[in-house]
């Protein structure tokens, strides 16, 4: 993306730069934030992640996506990617979009130590506002440790599971799949 003395943007002004930028890009009402790049355990827990989902899933009416898809929160004029989605089929695109999303079921997020606080806060606060959403994954990089929030839909409250330890075994609601710590944590370096 080029460097501007612009500090504020439209989301089209966003989604034109982005189209064009080498490197992804956040918006958020207004402002376009750059992303960090990823170290091998951020990369390597959102493969096994998103492989072991997509395996299970096969021929089952979700799709499992990676960090490249954008997904769209209206409410919050955010523009993000998250780590790993699982989406129901068929997806739901934002408007005039074939690119970005709005209907996550689940969404997970690999911690790092420059994004912990944001996706702890205000990103999934701003994911909270999501209507499909059902399931929020926080997982560590640098321990066997995993946080899932599960949405009560009863009550509209977010019910926090944690897992951690090799034989620790995460059971999604959403969606049927349940995945090992010590599978997640294949080839990561603690």
């Amino acid at each position: 993306m080029q460097t501007s003395s612009k500090t504020h943007y439209s989301p089209e002004e966003y989604l034109e730069l982005e189209t064009a930028a080498e490197y992804r890009s956040e918006y958020h009402n207004g402002q376009i934030i750059p992303m960090a790049g990823g170290k091998p355990n951020h990369n390597q827990l959102a493969i096994n992640l998103t492989s072991a989902i997509n395996y299970n899933l096969r021929k089952k009416s979700y799709r499992v996506f990676m960090s490249d898809l954008r997904l769209w929160i209206p409410e919050c004029r955010l523009y993000t990617y998250p780590d790993v989605m699982v989406v129901p089929t068929p997806l739901v695109f934002a408007e005039n979009r074939q690119d970005t999303i709005i209907n996550p079921l689940m969404i997970a997020e690999i911690l790092s130590d420059s994004t912990e606080k944001y996706d702890r806060g205000d990103k999934f606060r701003m994911y909270r506002t999501i209507p499909s959403l059902q399931e929020y994954l926080l997982v560590s990089q640098t321990a066997m440790q995993v946080e899932k929030f599960t949405k009560n839909n009863d009550a509209n409250q977010w019910v926090l599971s944690e897992y951690a330890g090799k034989e620790a075994k995460i059971t999604f609601d959403s969606f049927e799949f349940e995945i090992e710590l010590d599978e997640l944590y294949d080839r990561v370096d603690l």
